[in-house]
């Protein structure tokens, strides 16, 4: 078995498996929750125990770089160890025993699944976009980057930071990144560009270094930037309900979106003109 198509597998299960635990959950009346509001029901256990743990060994998965795969055998080891241990503070103890099952269920589904696909010698499966967990010492680097060249503070840029937005920053509003075209014309942008990987910095959680056909510029929770190894553009989405771009991204956008001028956001003449 060709070692790519075990990681390709594993991924591909492990974000589909997430995807319908999460739309199960989204289903439970009264999110999951008890008629007081605050404890969960034993459906709701059943469910969110197990999106917890998928996201987090699909994390251990994707620390490993699907550019330098090791031999079959070995990387067989390091998804069975990843469905045995892959944590974050969400899968930890203490659980009661509805949580508990669930989570030691949904590691065993994993398992087998590894196990099911390592038995076929001439296992095949259709290629994933690359995706990587950086290490802690790529993150921090990349975010002094994100300092030094873009004045970055915390975390936040544009029109977050005191100071006025300048004019060469575009800002939209997020709906541009969600109901419009803007996710396609940002992707367009960076292929035309010749930026085939970026990477995605968020407030907390996970850091990226991800395939360029799915660079998504939005606020999912945590603020989020972008960048790549050039260090000549930049994308910023925050809370505040605002998608940032600067460098040759913004340049580009203004230069070859039609539809840009509907999307930019409404509070930059305010924030221009303190």
């Amino acid at each position: 078995m060709d070692p790519t198509n075990l990681h390709w597998a594993s991924r591909r299960y492990l974000m589909t498996r997430y995807e319908e635990l999460q739309s199960e959950y989204g289903r439970l009346p009264d999110g999951g929750r008890r008629a007081d509001g605050y404890h969960y029901t034993t459906e709701a256990k059943r469910i969110f125990p197990r999106y917890n743990v998928v996201e987090a060994m699909l994390m251990a998965v994707e620390r490993i770089d699907p550019d330098r795969l090791p031999a079959v055998d070995v990387l067989v080891s390091m998804m069975l160890a990843a469905a045995d241990g892959g944590d974050f503070p969400l899968t930890e103890p203490p659980y009661d025993e509805v949580e508990a099952q669930a989570v030691t269920d949904e590691r065993r589904l994993f398992a087998a699944k590894v196990q099911h696909w390592a038995a076929q010698p001439e296992f095949r499966t259709d290629p994933v976009p690359y995706r990587r967990v950086l290490t802690r010492e790529e993150s921090s680097a990349w975010r002094t980057s994100l300092q030094q060249r873009w004045g970055v503070q915390n975390g936040w840029w544009h029109p977050m930071l005191g100071s006025s937005v300048p004019h060469d920053v575009l800002v939209l509003a997020e709906e541009s990144m969600w109901e419009g075209d803007g996710v396609d014309q940002v992707r367009r942008v960076l292929r035309e560009l010749g930026r085939p990987r970026v990477v995605e910095l968020g407030e907390y959680g996970a850091d990226y270094l991800l395939d360029v056909e799915i660079v998504a510029p939005r606020y999912t929770g945590p603020e989020g930037c972008w960048i790549d190894e050039q260090h000549d553009w930049i994308a910023y989405a925050s809370h505040e309900g605002t998608v940032a771009f600067g460098g040759v991204l913004s340049a580009a956008l203004v230069a070859t979106w039609p539809e840009v001028d509907r999307w930019r956001w409404p509070g930059w003449q305010a924030l221009d003109h303190k």
